[in-house]
Parts: C-alpha cells; sequence; structure tokens
C-alpha cells in the first residue's frame, strides 16, 4: 500500500495530464512533414513524443523544486488545479530532495532518448535542438537564469513546447530544413504562450511577494487583461493569414471555426475584476481548452490539405 501510495504522489508530481503541451506539437510538426512527403517514420514519432514529454515531466519537477526554494509556492494561498504547482512539498508528502532527484531523472531519460534520435539521425542540429529543450526547461526555474522570474518566461516556454518540438519534429522526419512548419510552429507557440499567460493571474500575489517577475506581475492585472486579449487577436488573425495562404476551404473552415469560437470564449473570460478574484479559473480553463482543441484543429487543417 506504502509502495502505490508513493507511485500515486509521482503521478501528481509529474502532472501527467498536461504533457498534451508537449505531445501535441510534435504531432503538429509530424503532420506537417507527411503532408508535404508523405512519409511517416513511426519510430522516430515515438521516440520524439518520450523524449519530449521527458523534458516536459522533468521541466514541471524542477519548477516544483525552486518555486520551493524561493518561496513561491508556499506564498501561495489561491492553488488551483492548473497553477501553483502540485504543493507536494508543502504538504510534506515528497521532500525536496526527492523532487529534485526525480526532476534530474525525468530529464536524463529525455535526454537519452533524444541522443538515440541524433544517432538514428546522425544530425548535429537535431543534438543543438535537444540541448536547448534540455537545459531551457531546467532553468526556466534553476538558478543561475531564473528564466521564468525575469520577464522571460512566457517567451521561453513559446520556445520550447511550440518552435523548438514542431519545428523538430517536422525536422526529423524529412532531415531537410523547410520553412513550410513555420507558420504553424508559431500558432502553436502562441497558443501554450496564453495558457502561460492565462495561469499566471491565480500566482500573481505570491509571484511578486517573491519576486518572480511575470508578464502579469510587470503589468498589473488589467493591463495583462488587456494584453493578454492582444496577443488572442493576434493569434486569430495568424491563424486567418495561415489558413488563406496555405489550407484548402474545407481545410480553412476546420481550422478557424474552433479556433475563433473558443478564441472569443477567452476574450470574455480575461476579465481583469473576475482575474483579480480568488478562486476564477475560467481563463485557465478555456485557454487550455483553446491550446488542446486549436492543436487538434491544425493536425487536422494540415492532413487536409496534403497535395494528392
Amino acid at each position: 500500500m506504502a509502495e502505490q501510495s508513493k507511485i500515486l504522489l509521482w503521478l501528481s508530481e509529474l502532472r501527467a495530464p498536461f504533457f498534451t503541451a508537449s505531445a501535441l506539437p510534435v504531432i503538429v510538426g509530424t503532420a506537417a512533414a507527411y503532408s508535404q512527403t508523405g512519409q511517416f517514420n513511426v519510430i522516430i514519432f515515438i521516440l520524439a513524443v518520450f523524449a519530449t514529454v521527458a523534458l516536459h515531466a522533468g521541466a514541471n519537477i524542477a519548477n516544483d523544486y525552486f518555486d520551493h526554494i524561493s518561496r513561491n509556492d508556499w506564498l501561495n494561498d489561491n492553488k488551483t488545479p492548473f497553477s501553483g504547482g502540485s504543493r507536494l512539498i508543502q504538504q510534506n508528502l515528497l521532500t525536496a530532495g526527492e523532487v529534485i532527484v526525480g526532476a534530474w531523472i525525468a530529464l536524463f531519460i529525455g535526454a537519452g532518448i533524444g541522443l538515440l534520435i541524433v544517432i538514428l539521425t546522425k544530425s548535429f542540429f537535431v543534438l543543438l535542438l535537444g540541448v536547448i529543450g534540455l537545459f531551457g526547461g531546467y532553468f526556466y526555474t534553476a538558478t543561475p537564469f531564473k528564466l521564468g522570474y525575469r520577464t522571460a518566461g512566457e517567451i521561453t516556454i513559446g520556445l520550447l513546447f511550440g518552435i523548438l518540438p514542431v519545428y523538430g519534429s517536422f525536422y526529423i522526419q524529412t532531415l531537410s530544413f523547410n520553412a513550410l512548419p513555420t507558420p504553424p510552429a508559431a500558432i502553436v507557440a502562441v497558443l501554450i504562450f496564453l495558457v502561460i499567460f492565462a495561469n499566471e493571474f491565480p500566482d500573481f500575489n505570491a509571484d511578486r511577494a517573491a519576486g518572480k517577475k511575470t508578464i502579469v506581475v510587470t503589468l498589473g492585472i488589467k493591463n495583462a487583461a488587456n494584453f493578454y486579449r492582444a496577443i488572442l487577436i493576434m493569434l486569430c488573425v495568424l491563424a486567418v493569414i495561415y489558413a488563406i495562404a496555405n489550407l484548402k476551404a474545407l481545410a480553412s473552415a476546420v481550422l478557424l471555426i474552433p479556433t475563433i469560437s473558443i478564441s472569443a470564449i477567452c476574450f470574455k473570460n480575461a476579465d481583469a475584476e473576475k482575474l483579480s478574484q480568488k478562486g476564477y479559473t475560467a481563463l485557465s480553463k478555456s485557454t487550455i481548452l483553446l491550446h488542446t482543441i486549436g492543436c487538434i484543429a491544425l493536425v487536422a487543417a494540415i492532413l487536409l490539405s496534403k497535395p494528392a
């Protein structure tokens, strides 16, 4: 029973339900590669998904440890299912030492799978992408860089969970440099940027007290809510431009109808007054839904526009 309980604790620590944030970009990039070449290396794809998810898990766990060290999670009295960390250290269910070792193990697994991909592809570029992903995920909250504490976290996440996995998964399937995956990568980057952004509102007081300069802390809740809405509009414009330039009519509808519809819900939920209230999670919920459905719609649109 004790061992089973420990396993459940670690499943909670991993925050596995949010692994879609790392798996979906790989699927988007792979779909773009298949759309162009008509080829699909299933082994490379599976390895890419597992490597990206393992690095994501390591970053999640490391984030818990370093937010414990900075006292951020200790100061947070507005924990939600989407923000505020797992709180397993704060509840004395896992020790800080166990958590940081868990982070290193997950990152080591991700790096190991990544090296296998490098061996199979014989590509230095893949190695470079892996190193950026590994160090970016760890130093998101780890010293000395602490990117998430320096108003660079949101852009870092957009790179690590948008640009890199989409373009990287395209490249390992085709082993060619191409501008084709750049627009989908940009769309996915903006989607995950918005997820991180939305999840910062409940953490506003704790982040400010811990010196974590997120966009919300830097701008304040009202200005940050307006900025969120501006980025949301930019996402819709980007999706429309991409659809007009690259997609067939049906594919455009598949991408734009759900993306714009859920964006409208997110726009409504980005209410500064409500975002100032404790326990308000509507924006986080709708933004995560936007990311998930948006990525799935993007995959479907890409495949529907595949040349005959």
